[in-house]
């Protein structure tokens, strides 16, 4: 995560295989053993013949269907998010968001939004991260949710959803976190939202950063919906 001009406090949250069948056939002996031979020789010859033949092969629709792309790219992730919406989960902050550097903004786009109101901080991260096909988002998803220990699977938000929140404490000060990934499709929509109170040395409340969360990352999957199709 970025560093940011505020308290230490924050370090430790601001501190992604048709196996062809042998066909084999039965060759008997006797006056008719070179026809079945025969026949062996051209289905052999003809690997059309043995993967028709084969009971166990998928379909090549089948298989494009589990691997092709849902999303041809990633939408702008500083307009994912309605404007109340900033304003009611961050406080004071720009509303346009900071949008930060992508080597591939096809791929992947984040938008960050922060801001300190009196004592009050908090830090809204919205990132798209679109992989080549389903099964590849499949597998980032399961690395990214595993990494985040414990948590809870989410519904009514993409094909899966999970969200994990953690509270730190670092010199007396809370600051409490909650990440909630989402796979649609071939992409994964990440949120983060953390927040601390600098005079209370409190966090908020786990309810408020799990709901904030949850409301990001709703809007967020409906702006990758809307956007580009594979």
């Amino acid at each position: 995560m970025r560093p940011l001009p505020l308290p230490v406090a924050l370090g430790a949250r601001l501190a992604p295989v048709v196996v062809l069948a042998c066909a084999g056939w039965a060759v008997s002996t006797g006056p008719l053993a070179a026809a079945p031979a025969d026949h062996q020789a051209a289905q052999q010859s003809d690997p059309r013949s043995a993967e028709s033949s084969s009971p166990g092969a998928p379909s090549p629709s089948a298989s494009a269907s589990a691997t092709s792309a849902t999303y041809g790219s990633a939408p702008a992730a500083c307009t994912s998010i309605a404007t109340a919406t900033i304003k009611s989960l961050v406080p004071g902050a720009k509303t346009a968001g900071k949008e930060i550097p992508s080597t591939d903004t096809a791929k992947r786009r984040t938008c960050s939004w922060n801001a300190l109101k009196g004592y009050d901080y908090r830090w809204l991260d919205v990132s798209f991260e679109l992989s080549d096909t389903v099964k590849q988002a499949q597998q980032a998803y399961t690395e990214h949710t595993t990494a985040k220990g414990n948590g809870a699977a989410v519904s009514g938000v993409g094909d899966q959803a999970y969200s994990a929140t953690a509270l730190t404490t670092d010199d007396k000060q809370q600051t409490r976190e909650t990440v909630l990934t989402a796979r649609v499709g071939n992409a994964l929509v990440v949120v983060t939202y953390n927040g601390s109170d600098f005079e209370s040395k409190k966090a908020p409340a786990e309810k408020v950063t799990q709901s904030g969360a949850l409301k990001a990352a709703a809007q967020a999957v409906t702006a990758l919906k809307s956007g580009t199709k594979a």
